[in-house]
C-alpha cells in the first residue's frame, strides 16, 4: 500500500484502444502536484498523437477523482506575482488545453471529491460520468484568489455565467444530483455502477466512425468562435465525404449489417493545429 506521504503520480495504461489516466495522490485527495500537472500534459499531448485510440478516460484513485491543486507547495511554486502567473499559464493552463484540444472523445469518469482543479480538469472533457458520492465545487475564494483565465473557460463553457458565478463567489460544494441538474455533470449513477456505465459509454463511443468524433469535436470548439467559417474550412470539413468511414457508414446502413470503421486522418484543423 502507497504511503500517504508519497508524492503524487499519474498512472497511465492503455487497453482496447482506450487510453486512462489515473490521478493518484495518496492521504490528499489527489490533489495535484506541479508534477502531475505536467505528467498530466505530457500524457494528453502523448494521446493525441496516438491513431489507435478510440477515447481516453481521466479518473482519480481511491474513491475521490481530485481535490483541486496540492496547496502544500503554493509557497514554492506561487510565492509572489511571477511564480503565481508560471503556475497558472505554464503549469495548469496547458495541462487543460491539452484535454480540451484532444482529438479522442475524453470521459471523466468521477466520484468523491471533484473540486477546484479537479473540476477544472473534468469540466474540460467531453463527457463527465459521476457517482453519487461526488461532490462538486470551487471554494477556492476561501483560499484568497480567483480562479485564473484559462481554468475559468472550461468551467464557463459547461456550466455557464451562473452557475460559474454562484461556485466561484459562494463557494458552495454540490452534490452529485444539484450538479447534474445545474449541467455540471453528464449523468449520475450509483457509484458501484460506475464502472459498468464507463464500459457501456465506451461502447457507444467505439459504435462511431472516429473521424465523425473529431470533426464534432473540432467543429463544436470553432463554432465557439465569433467569426463565421471561411471557404477553406468548409472545404476542409466536408471533404470527409470522400472517406472510407464515410463510405462504410451508409453501406452498412442500407446493407443491415453494423460498421466496421477503420479510422481516416482528420481533414479539418483547427486555428491551434494550424
Amino acid at each position: 500500500m502507497e504511503p500517504a506521504s508519497a508524492p503524487g503520480r499519474i498512472d497511465v495504461s492503455t487497453e482496447g484502444g482506450v487510453l486512462t489516466l489515473t490521478l493518484s495522490h495518496a492521504g490528499k485527495l489527489n490533489a495535484l502536484t506541479a508534477a502531475m500537472w505536467r505528467a498530466l500534459a505530457t500524457a494528453m499531448r502523448d494521446a493525441a498523437r496516438e491513431p489507435g485510440l478510440r477515447a481516453v478516460v481521466i479518473r482519480g484513485a481511491g474513491g475521490h477523482f481530485a481535490a483541486g491543486a496540492d496547496i502544500g507547495e503554493f509557497p514554492v511554486e506561487r510565492g509572489g506575482l511571477t511564480a503565481v502567473r508560471r503556475y497558472h499559464e505554464q503549469v495548469i493552463a496547458p495541462a487543460l488545453h491539452a484535454i480540451d484540444g484532444c482529438p479522442w472523445p475524453t470521459v471523466a469518469l468521477v466520484q468523491g471529491a471533484c473540486v477546484g482543479g479537479g473540476l477544472e480538469i473534468a469540466c474540460c472533457c467531453d463527457l463527465r460520468i459521476a457517482g453519487r458520492s461526488t461532490r462538486v465545487g470551487a471554494p477556492i475564494a476561501r483560499l484568497g484568489f480567483p480562479m485564473a483565465p484559462a481554468e475559468l473557460a472550461g468551467l464557463l463553457a459547461v456550466a455557464g455565467r451562473a452557475v460559474a458565478l454562484e461556485l466561484l463567489l459562494e463557494g458552495r460544494i454540490l452534490d452529485a444530483a444539484e450538479a447534474h441538474a445545474k449541467g455540471l455533470l453528464t449523468r449520475v449513477v450509483e457509484d458501484a455502477e460506475l464502472d459498468a456505465e464507463l464500459a457501456r459509454t465506451l461502447s457507444r463511443l467505439a459504435a462511431g466512425a472516429p473521424l465523425a468524433a473529431t470533426l464534432n469535436k473540432r467543429m463544436v470548439r470553432r463554432l465557439q468562435r465569433p467569426e463565421p467559417l471561411d471557404e477553406a474550412e468548409l472545404a476542409a470539413f466536408f471533404s470527409y465525404s470522400d472517406t472510407r468511414d464515410h463510405r462504410e457508414g451508409v453501406a452498412a446502413f442500407l446493407e443491415g449489417r453494423p460498421p466496421v470503421f477503420g479510422g481516416d486522418a482528420s481533414p479539418f484543423q483547427t486555428e491551434e493545429d494550424r
